[in-house]
């Protein structure tokens, strides 16, 4: 693999990943961008115990351009990317959270206000904009691998980095705003709420490792729908959304660059089928969030066990699952599909 850093016309770096050693990026972006958006203002939930970024910049970022305009085509006048690549990896334009710190007052009463210190980064999976996550070749996937474990590294290592989040979102319905090939990572300035809430789950657990469990548990129930030597995905037994699948490495490792070059290369067939098993339900392409789970930077190491979650909120052809009530304002969730339901749909596919 091949790593290339270089620099946008606003300074932002980009980071090219390539297969070959042979690869050109010495063109430059030449553009005529604006100054860099102040960093978010944080603000603090005192009923909820969590913090709210407050990024007014984000209203006027990039929405579903034509192909001719898209940002992550490289090449073209404004492209974000001058050159061809394979994987490619920059700062958001408009980030949720950057290290450009304005000046924030505080608001009152009993929510605390600061910068929301952190890095954005855009992950291009691949040049080619028609393409999916679920069409790209092993070795794609282990480039795109190799991408995250480099990025969460170097994320985890900047100041006031609590916890780095890889993810993507695909498809209109889960409100994408670039329809091109490609994902996020976010480096918060805390610890989440998921996160936090998982980890208090595993630390009251008395049983040993709660998420080797849970893996052991489901290895040997319906649930399964795709594994290899050193991966398994299932369904959980209580899924939330209609369509949710977790993906678990065998060896409990705490981030992704805890993976060792056996698990980082099995990762791709299993992921793959299973999403290519998604888009083959109902003849569409599902819409679905991906989320790494990887342990914070400091806090919980010991607990975490890194894993993917993969989601659609698609619960029938011309159907989707809205988070209503129940879901949004109380955090109830209520499932439409039978876990393994929704298991034995999966696995009866054909590719």
């Amino acid at each position: 693999m091949k790593r290339t850093i270089t620099h946008l016309a606003d300074g932002r770096e980009l980071i090219y990943f390539d297969r070959r050693d042979d690869c050109d990026h010495s063109a430059r972006d030449t553009r005529d961008l604006p100054p860099r958006p102040y960093a978010s203002e944080l603000r603090y939930d005192p009923l909820m115990d969590e913090w709210v970024a407050i990024a007014r910049h984000r209203q006027t970022r990039t929405h579903l351009p034509s192909v001719e305009e898209c940002p992550l085509c490289p090449g073209h006048p404004g492209s974000e990317i001058p050159s061809d690549y394979d994987v490619a990896v920059f700062e958001n334009r408009f980030p949720s959270f950057s290290f450009n710190i304005g000046a924030y007052e505080q608001v009152g009463g009993l929510s605390e206000v600061r910068p929301g210190i952190g890095r954005c980064e855009v992950v291009c999976f691949t040049s080619d904009h028609d393409a999916s996550f679920k069409d790209l070749s092993p070795e794609q996937v282990e480039l795109v691998m190799e991408a995250w474990i480099d990025r969460t590294a170097e994320l985890s290592a900047l100041p006031g980095v609590e916890q780095v989040f890889c993810f993507e979102n695909r498809g209109p319905e889960i409100g994408i705003t670039l329809p091109h090939p490609h994902g996020q990572i976010y480096a918060y300035p805390y610890v989440t709420p998921r996160t936090r809430q998982i980890l208090d789950a595993a630390a009251r657990h008395s049983g040993g490792d709660l998420f080797a469990a849970i893996l052991a548990a489901e290895q040997a129930g319906p649930r399964v729908v795709a594994a290899n030597e050193h991966w398994t995905a299932f369904v959980p037994a209580a899924a939330r959304y209609p369509f949710e699948v977790h993906l678990y490495p065998h060896r409990r490792v705490p981030d992704l660059p805890s993976l060792d070059a056996a698990e980082r290369a099995s990762f791709g067939p299993v992921y793959t089928e299973v999403l290519r098993r998604l888009d083959g339900l109902f003849g569409v392409k599902m819409p679905y969030i991906a989320a790494w789970h990887q342990a914070p930077v400091t806090a919980g190491r010991d607990l975490a066990y890194a894993h993917l979650q993969l989601f659609s909120i698609r619960r029938a052809a011309g159907k989707l699952k809205y988070l209503a009530g129940s879901e949004s304002a109380m955090g109830a969730f209520v499932n439409d599909i039978l876990p393994e339901q929704a298991a034995d749909m999966l696995r009866d596919v054909t590719l």
